[in-house]
């Protein structure tokens, strides 16, 4: 018979991706001992299956095609990519599937790993089921974390397991090129996958339910992706569902609402995300197993004073880089509370996860990049905001014709005509990805249009649409 150990720390984390890592370093930074539990990969979805595979695989494919805009250039970058050193890049920046870079990490800011399946079985009580079946018992004198992030949700097709489906996890990992790929969705996921496989030799079909690519930003952001990926050779369909899918004899068959027979060799679902919740105790102390768990602005789940949930598992903003500012502020807050320390809760507060209401950031690295911060005009309306939008072709720009030839872009700044600060901004065009955080700052720090006229943008960078942005909302 195993015998349990049992161990009491200050904090127990739940999950070693980049959100409970870096509560982890927040906690441990405050003098709290830390323990952090982890049943896969320690780094997580990001490092391993979403965000570096999928940007290492992407970074060729937009390099070419930015190359092949630029005069004395083109000529020399028009055959094909090499596929084999794509992956092998890719295989590079996920250190081969293997973290053992990320486990010593954590064992110089002195957290200890728990290898396991962690579960609640009580207030502040997790068990870790671990490898060899022997179980451990972590005690938290203040807080529980939750950091389990989330997982691809399939639709409830019959038989789809039979047909072996791609999740982001198989599209961002897979070791060879399929010939005929068919991607379900039209989100970030489907549009970057659909980007860069049809790049590396796949003939791509791209089955949207909705009306277009990119819901969540504004109309043109999607119209713009959809037009280039269609002119890259991909296949888009939009308004279509997916209303069987089988394999025969290795082929994959997807049949559409339309009547349409879709054949290929691979199938991807981007339809969504779900809470990796279902199986970590939920049920011990009173929640729902596989529900996104509710938290106040610190983190906080609704009902229960020790238990924190951060990222993707409290649905506030599915992004890496979100989840790991809410991870600081709630590291913060955990540090604060168990020392007494007056708590900070007021909007842009020390312990306030105010940015995701107001100020969320995303670059979906497509060609071209769409890049996007706060709020849609839509969105600003529905928020009952008074605004109005500003628009601007980016190829105005004297920095984008410098660029690239032919450059196709446009802005589009929401302006508060009561506050006269910016509610969001949205840019789409080649290379704009790395202008998201001017406007970032601008919509966070809630800087005035009267101020934004002294950011003085430097000439000639594509940047210089600031100062397009401003003169079109002065002249309207």
């Amino acid at each position: 018979m195993t015998e349990t150990e049992t161990n009491t720390y200050d904090v127990v984390v739940l999950g070693a991706g980049p959100v409970g890592e870096n509560v982890a370093d927040r906690t441990r930074a405050a003098g709290l001992t830390t323990a952090v539990v982890e049943s896969e990969l320690v780094g997580g979805e990001c490092s391993y299956w979403a965000c570096m595979p999928s940007k290492a695989l992407l970074r060729p494919v937009i390099a070419r095609a930015d190359a092949r805009r630029v005069p004395g250039l083109s000529q020399s970058v028009q055959g094909p990519l090499d596929a084999a050193a794509v992956l092998a890049h890719r295989d590079y920046y996920t250190s081969n599937w293997k973290d053992d870079g990320q486990v010593g990490w954590l064992d110089s800011i002195g957290a200890d790993l728990h290898r396991g399946h962690g579960r609640l079985t009580g207030p502040r009580t997790v068990t870790v089921t671990g490898p060899d079946g022997g179980e451990t018992v972590l005690t938290a004198r203040h807080a529980v974390a939750v950091c389990t992030g989330s997982r691809a949700a399939l639709p409830g097709l019959p038989g789809l397991d039979e047909v072996r489906p791609w999740t982001s996890r198989e599209a961002t990992s897979a070791k060879t090129v399929p010939g005929r790929l068919i991607v379900v969705g039209g989100g970030v996921v489907a549009t970057e996958m659909a980007t860069v496989w049809q790049a590396l030799g796949s003939e791509v079909t791209l089955l949207v339910r909705g009306k277009g690519l990119l819901a969540r930003m504004e109309p043109f952001a999607g119209e713009l992706v959809a037009e280039a990926l269609t002119e890259a050779g991909a296949d888009v369909r939009t308004g279509t569902s997916v209303e069987s899918v089988t394999r025969e004899n290795g082929t994959v068959v997807a049949v559409t609402d339309k009547g349409d027979r879709v054949e290929a060799d691979e199938i991807l679902f981007a339809t969504g995300r779900a809470a990796r919740t279902d199986d970590i105790g939920l049920e011990t102390i009173g929640l729902e197993p596989g529900s996104w768990l509710d938290v106040d602005d610190s983190l906080r789940v609704t009902g229960h004073d020790w238990l924190y949930a951060v990222g993707d598992v409290n649905q506030r903003a599915l992004l890496t880089h979100q989840g790991k500012y809410q991870a600081r502020i709630a590291g913060a807050a955990i540090a604060a509370r168990a020392t007494g320390e007056t708590l900070l809760a007021q909007p842009w507060g020390a312990h306030a996860a105010t940015a995701d209401h107001a100020a969320v950031p995303q670059v979906v690295f497509t060609d071209p990049e769409a890049a996007a911060v706060g709020l849609s005009l839509a969105e600003a309306e529905q928020a009952g905001h008074r605004v109005q939008a500003v628009d601007v072709d980016l190829s105005s720009v004297a920095g984008a014709g410098l660029y690239a030839d032919g450059y196709k872009g446009r802005a589009r700044m929401v302006v508060d005509v009561e506050d006269e600060i910016l509610r969001g901004v949205t840019l789409v065009g080649p290379g704009v990805g790395e202008l998201i955080h001017s406007a970032t700052v601008a919509v966070a720090g809630q800087v005035p249009i009267s101020r934004l006229w002294h950011a003085v943008p430097a000439y000639p960078t594509i940047s210089e649409v600031w100062l397009r942005l401003l003169e079109s909302y002065r002249d309207s």
